[in-house]
């Protein structure tokens, strides 16, 4: 695998003995990276910070090979390094590692001297929901962490049975993939989300475990299929509400996530998901919710708080999928703002096989509190906003749009616009100009030194590729990673100013984030070549180091991996390969707390086996996923760790 270098600028540090500098270093979490300041870089917070050898100059990720082994492509495999060049000349290496801090399914410490189910599943009561296909039922657990953010620290933080420094995180469980008879439960069971209390060593940075603490989601109406997750530039975690239900067409799914949640499969009301959930920490590791109702119904992968701490991009992982921003009134409360979604207007003929270039305007759908909209969800029903007909009314009054792959034909009741706006978002935008043609538009991160959004398209196809919703690229089943320069300045469509400096302005694949799909698969099964990414879901980026870490949710890789692709120097390294069927989730490039930095790394639904994907490697890994991960149904919580190695 090609390195990362990673420039870094020159410093003076002092002198000390080599047996000093090891000391520091030993037992990092991650990286032997610590604050941001550059004198900071390589050392522990609180450790003798010197080296005879000069100051560091470069950092470089070395990238493992994919594994091949059943006892490597079976469990969470880290098999890379991190090289330290000095001023000298000489060089240094650290093995990486990962270590976890539980798996769903485990009895954990609940801070009150018992334990707790991590990823059980609750009512609105907070009464434990029941597998009842079970002989005797017991309580589902979730095998799907995803979004996962560690915390800054919180002033005045105290929990008992932490020695080290209190350390908090919040971690949120997507859906449980099955039921105990192996019949699907997805999106049919309310997303519990968790504080974590962590005890931080305050020599070694190592992390553990002490309370978990289920978050009360009631004020928030319950969370539905809660997907990826960001930390707020003011310390908070910021959630998602992934595949909004159809208000329009209530299924089977939802009135079984309603009987789950309620107990009742009527009394759920769409209108309340497909919103942006905020989880406040406080200091005693108890957590309390809102949801914010303004800033679209749309199926929210996540959602990523610009510098300014007013302008958010936001992933829409669906097919027919739009790029959709928006900017808050005042920064730090996402509680009001102003809705803006895309108009893509396709460079003609410019990379149409590796994903396209797209110049961007923006349509402004509306402004709204998050109460007043919460107000119209409560009493409002889809008949009262919008007609939809499936089939072609041959009446003029309607607008045909295309809606999760299909057309639709809709026509909005007169004085409805706000309501359509933030509550039928998929719907309304393109009806006023909008681009909904992006399918399973994922992760968004931003590197701010460069003013640049990336954002995760996990494929590229269907009404990507179709040329039917406006645009028209070659399909691409291993997607790729795709990069957005920002600008102030700008206006709407309607040529009103954007309050804004953090504006998208064009669109368009990075060349060596587009993953390559197989004319036939590899000895091992893989679709797409197993040394590009293939597609890309998790983003979170690396001030310090520079750094784009892409975790994958690919259906063309047996393992998916977790890759380090330097923004400097163009290269790419794999540093994680999850259990074979599993999803990289749960990342988060932490730069510095209390001077250490980590990688948080969770994967979910180990042995979600694929046929054909997975045909040649199943027979060998079937038992060995069963015995460590409950049959199929536990997924994993955890981080990267680095330990020194001799050069």
């Amino acid at each position: 695998m090609t390195n990362l270098p990673v420039q870094l600028p020159e410093v003076q540090l002092p002198e000390t003995s080599r047996r000093s500098v090891l000391r520091a270093l030993a037992g990092l979490p991650l990286l032997p990276v610590a604050g941001i300041g550059a004198g900071e870089l390589l050392f522990a917070s609180g450790a003798e910070a010197a080296s005879a050898k000069g100051a560091p100059v470069a950092v470089e990720f070395v990238g493992m090979p994919a594994p091949t082994t059943a006892a490597a492509q079976a469990k969470t495999t880290v098999e890379s390094s991190m090289v330290v060049t000095w001023a000298d000349g000489s060089k240094q290496s650290f093995a990486l590692g990962y270590q976890p801090l539980f798996i769903t399914g485990d009895h954990v410490p609940d801070g009150k001297g018992g334990t707790i189910l991590a990823g059980g599943y609750t009512d609105i009561n907070g009464k434990p929901i029941l597998d009842q296909s079970m002989a005797t039922p017991a309580p589902f657990f979730s095998d799907c962490p995803d979004g996962c953010n560690l915390l800054a620290p919180i002033p005045g933080a105290r929990v008992a049975g932490v020695t080290g420094n209190t350390l908090f995180a919040v971690v949120q469980f997507e859906y449980a993939t099955r039921d105990s008879k192996d019949a699907s439960m997805y999106g049919k069971l309310p997303s519990p989300i968790a504080v974590l209390t962590l005890d931080q060593n305050k020599e070694t940075g190592a992390l553990k475990l002490v309370q978990y603490h289920n978050v009360d989601t009631s004020p928030a109406h319950g969370l539905w299929i809660t997907c990826g997750a960001s930390l707020s530039p003011w310390n908070t975690h910021l959630s998602s509400e992934e595949y909004e239900p159809d208000a329009a067409a209530i299924d089977d799914q939802f009135r079984a996530y309603s009987k789950n949640l309620f107990g009742d499969e009527t009394k759920a009301n769409p209108y309340h998901y497909g919103h942006l959930p905020e989880v406040t920490v406080n200091a005693d590791g108890t957590g309390t919710i809102r949801k914010h109702y303004c800033l679209g119904r749309i199926s929210h992968e996540l959602v990523q708080v610009m510098p300014d701490e007013r302008t958010v991009l936001m992933g829409d992982d669906a097919t027919n999928g739009g790029l959709f921003m928006f900017i808050a009134d005042q920064p730090k409360d996402l509680s009001a703002g102003t809705l803006y979604a895309a108009k893509m207007e396709q460079e003609a003929g410019k990379d149409i096989d590796k994903g396209g270039a797209f110049a961007l305007k923006w349509v402004k759908l509306g402004h709204a509190t998050s109460a007043e909209i919460e107000t119209l969800a409560d009493s409002l029903k889809a008949a009262d906003i919008v007609e939809v007909k499936k089939e072609d009314p041959k009446d003029p009054s309607f607008t045909a749009i295309p809606f999760n792959g299909k057309t639709q034909w809709v026509k909005f009741k007169p004085g409805m616009e706000k309501a359509a706006a933030f509550l039928e978002t998929h719907r309304y935008a393109p009806t006023v100009g909008a681009t909904l043609a992006l399918t399973k538009l994922e992760g968004v991160t931003v590197n701010a030194k460069d003013k640049t959004a990336y954002m995760a398209v996990s494929y590229i196809y269907k009404t990507m590729s179709d040329g039917k919703s406006g645009i028209k690229v070659d399909k691409i089943n291993a997607g790729a990673v795709y990069q957005l320069p920002m600008k102030g300045g700008q206006t709407d469509m309607a040529g009103s100013a954007i309050a804004s400096d953090w504006v998208p302005v064009h669109f368009s694949a990075v060349p060596a984030l587009v993953g390559r799909d197989l004319a036939t698969p590899d000895a091992l099964g893989n679709t797409a070549d197993a040394d590009l990414i293939a597609n890309p879901d998790n983003l979170k980026f690396s001030e310090t180091l520079r750094t784009l870490f892409i975790g994958e949710d690919s259906g063309n890789h047996v393992n998916n991996f977790l890759w380090a692709y330097n923004v400097e120097t163009k290269t790419l390294a794999r540093i994680l390969s999850c259990p074979v069927g599993a999803e990289s989730t749960g990342l988060q490039a932490v730069d510095d707390v209390n001077g250490f930095s980590y990688v948080m790394s969770n994967f979910q639904h180990p042995g979600d086996w694929e046929k054909g994907l997975h045909d040649k490697v199943k027979d060998s890994l079937a038992g060995l996923i069963d015995d460590a991960y409950r049959n199929r149904r536990s997924g994993g919580v955890g981080y990267i760790h680095g330990l020194p190695q001799a050069v």
